[in-house]
């Protein structure tokens, strides 16, 4: 009989501006230190302002051209009618609303059960650097758990 568990995580990433942020290496790491096996990992960015995605990893053009079409939609210098302290954020409000905070992914025997060319991106929405914080929460059996 297999026994389950649950295991949390939190991992920070600091970010360079509007740009994806190729993460799986993160994820992957943090799966093996866990001895994860068959399971479950959910994903979410503790940020309004950011998002998750899992997109092409193998034509970094594919990159360049999601952020293009993410600015077409909400161009800096919208929300003139949001508060001064935090002006200018309303487009990356937008573009994390268009997107989403959190993901699941299947863990099979491992591994992130992930396409030839998919990889899981933190997008930064802002224009400056910022931090931000992704929780982890693996759901599934691990060799600790065996």
């Amino acid at each position: 009989m297999v026994s389950l568990t649950t295991t949390r995580h939190e991992l920070d990433f600091h970010t360079a501006g509007s740009v994806l942020n190729d993460i799986t290496e993160g994820l992957t790491g943090w799966l093996t230190d866990i001895g994860a096996g068959e399971g479950l990992l959910t994903l979410f960015v503790r940020h309004s302002s950011a998002c998750l995605t899992i997109q092409e990893s193998n034509d970094p053009a594919a990159q360049s051209d999601l952020l293009a079409m993410l600015s077409r939609l909400a161009a800096e210098g919208m929300g003139r009618q949001q508060r001064s302290d935090l002006l200018g954020d309303m487009p990356a409000h937008i573009k994390a609303m268009l997107s989403s905070l959190s993901l699941s992914i299947p863990v099979v025997a491992g591994r992130l059960a992930l396409g030839t060319w998919q990889a899981v991106y933190l997008i930064e929405h802002r224009m400056r650097s910022d931090r931000r914080a992704v929780v982890l929460q693996f759901i599934g059996a691990t060799e600790a758990a065996r």
